[in-house]
């Protein structure tokens, strides 16, 4: 049920084609304070069109105004403002939830339709940090987020397997490396020759011109360079599993960049068929002057193949395998003109689909103020953070309810929510300071707030057994209004989270549905024997399905007790 739907439908009735269904659902608004209606119509620019002072035309809206959903519609200056029919609408919204359970909020957007969604990306032979959160965890949200909304989501690893740094890291094994060492601690040891190797190639530059001889080696298909190459991968994706499985996050495909290797030249190919490849001193490029933007460098003079070569060839193989209706690459904000060029490439090469590829950019994760480098090994490991997360929740655990059962368990969903909820309640733009401190607060607008709002309603549920079976038959007091109102939101508010691609949207509003029910919890005697002890119950449930779902589409779980 929209009820802003219906307002912008009546009123657009009342006007009669003078502004539009689309232009008025845009100017629909929220009124200031609660005293002054739940829904607002502001009457400026008909005003410009109608050439009538804006207070008229909100009388004569009000006026026509009859719909059995609004207990009354007044002006109130230039707005036209509506009040909800309380109990029938609470009625309809609470009914709603219970009867639908984890489905409501879904909607048929796609309608089974394939999105491919690439994310998460680390490098092989370098550790899981912090840095990779991001795109790990917005990108894991939005599959979830589509598949809310209809889409089958296609999770894509393109894990970064290729490239010259594999050569650096080859010729540091070979000088400083002890395979035992690795074997005993794989990410941290090859971490530390890769940093070993940059620290002593600044003296010695003869290493940058060895590193790129091993690289033209495994290229080439060197039986020595590809069984190191081999091991630095199967090292790592072992390593990586471990941290997956912690976040709850799997992958469809985990083809990276070596993946595309024997598949560039057919690209190349196609663009040299369509003509669209020029020479630019010695490099082959695909020009974007048209654009205004720089050329699309696809290969360099010495014949290796770039980012973009790949991209390119990944997305073709993605629509041939997938027939994706959608592909969204979540990738840092620095690679958006890479991304502008790769996909008005496809574009020029004629692929209609390539208008529905989208680079879903998002901020760094900062320490002191700086951009983590892996190569001067200013990194802070993720696994290291979430071992002290754990540590953290199992301490507070300890302190609140020493006699909870599976203290394990818990610690660890509060203390992973705690982290992945700190990254996703930003706006993904904007840039995160790294603070292990503010991450695992356990109050405030953090995830364990969250989770703890669910487990309190969780242990009111458990206290009674009515509210099941019993028909919910609305609720019209003043003290609950605000609650309904946003349970009635959140099939809005997903959908607005996935035209935006911003998980943040739905991590706002279950901090605002949290302290809602928090100030229902202080002001009402829930539990009280009273007629309206059912009503309360049924609203209690469906805060509980709510704020269960909504961590989900966040990829959070829900503790019943903490």
């Amino acid at each position: 049920m929209d009820l802003q739907t219906i307002y912008a439908e009546e009123i657009t009735k009342s006007l009669d084609g003078i502004l539009s269904y689309e232009n008025i659902i845009k100017l629909i608004e929220k009124p200031r304070y609660a005293s002054q209606g739940d829904i607002a119509f502001p009457c400026f620019t008909l005003a410009k069109i109608l050439k009538k002072p804006p207070n008229k035309i909100a009388n004569e809206l009000a006026t026509g105004f009859d719909h059995p959903m609004f207990e009354k519609v007044v002006a109130d200056g230039p707005y036209v403002n509506g009040f909800f029919q309380k109990k029938l609408i609470s009625k309809e919204v609470i009914t709603s939830i219970i009867d639908q359970g984890e489905h409501y909020g879904s909607a048929q957007i796609g309608n089974g339709e394939n999105i491919t969604i690439d994310f998460s990306s680390p490098n092989i032979a370098k550790p899981f940090s912090m840095g990779h959160l991001r795109s790990t965890v917005i990108g894991n949200s939005l599959a979830h987020i589509f598949e809310k909304c209809g889409f089958k989501a296609v999770r894509i690893n393109h894990l970064g397997d290729w490239g010259t740094q594999f050569g650096k890291l080859i010729v540091a094994y070979k000088l400083w490396g002890n395979e035992q060492r690795v074997k005993q601690n794989p990410i941290k040891e090859l971490l530390s020759l890769y940093v070993e190797f940059h620290d002593e190639a600044e003296q010695q530059k003869h290493l940058e011109e060895e590193a790129r001889i091993w690289f033209k080696k495994l290229e080439d298909g060197n039986a020595e360079a590809t069984k190191l190459w081999e091991w630095f991968r199967s090292e790592s994706l072992q390593e990586f599993s471990k941290i997956y499985g912690l976040l709850g996050i799997t992958f469809d495909s985990y083809h990276g960049e070596a993946f595309y290797n024997d598949k560039m030249e057919k690209t190349i190919q196609l663009l040299k068929v369509q003509e669209l490849l020029s020479s630019s001193d010695g490099a082959e490029v695909v020009h974007l002057d048209e654009y205004e933007l720089p050329p699309c460098l696809l290969k360099k003079s010495d014949g290796a193949t770039l980012y973009a070569t790949r991209d390119l060839t990944a997305a073709l193989y993605r629509q041939e395998t997938y027939h994706f209706k959608k592909g969204i690459y979540v990738v840092g904000h620095e690679q958006s003109l890479h991304f502008k060029q790769v996909f008005l490439v496809l574009e020029k090469m004629g692929y209609s689909w390539a208008k529905n590829l989208v680079h879903v950019p998002f901020g760094f994760i900062l320490k002191d103020g700086k951009k983590m480098s892996t190569r001067k090994g200013k990194v802070v490991l993720l696994e290291d953070v979430i071992g002290e997360a754990v540590s953290l929740a199992k301490k507070n655990i300890e302190v609140k309810n020493p006699g909870l059962q599976n203290k394990d368990k818990v610690a660890k969903q509060v203390a992973i929510g705690a982290l992945i909820f700190h990254d996703l309640k930003n706006e993904r733009l904007n840039n995160i300071e790294f603070s292990l401190q503010d991450m695992l607060k356990f109050e405030g607008e953090t995830g364990p707030y969250v989770q703890y709002t669910h487990a309190r309603a969780c242990s009111i549920l458990r206290k009674v057994h009515e509210a099941a079976n019993l028909p919910f038959v609305g609720l019209d007091g003043d003290e609950c209004w605000e609650l309904i109102k946003l349970l009635m939101d959140f099939p809005n508010v997903i959908k607005k989270s996935m035209n935006l691609y911003e998980p943040s949207q739905i991590a706002k509003y279950l901090i605002d549905l949290s302290q809602e029910f928090n100030k229902y919890y202080g002001l009402v005697r829930i539990l009280a024997e009273d007629a309206q002890k059912p009503q309360r119950i049924a609203l209690v449930k469906s805060v509980t399905i709510v704020l269960d779902e909504g961590l989900r589409l966040l990829g959070i779980q829900a503790p019943q007790e903490m």
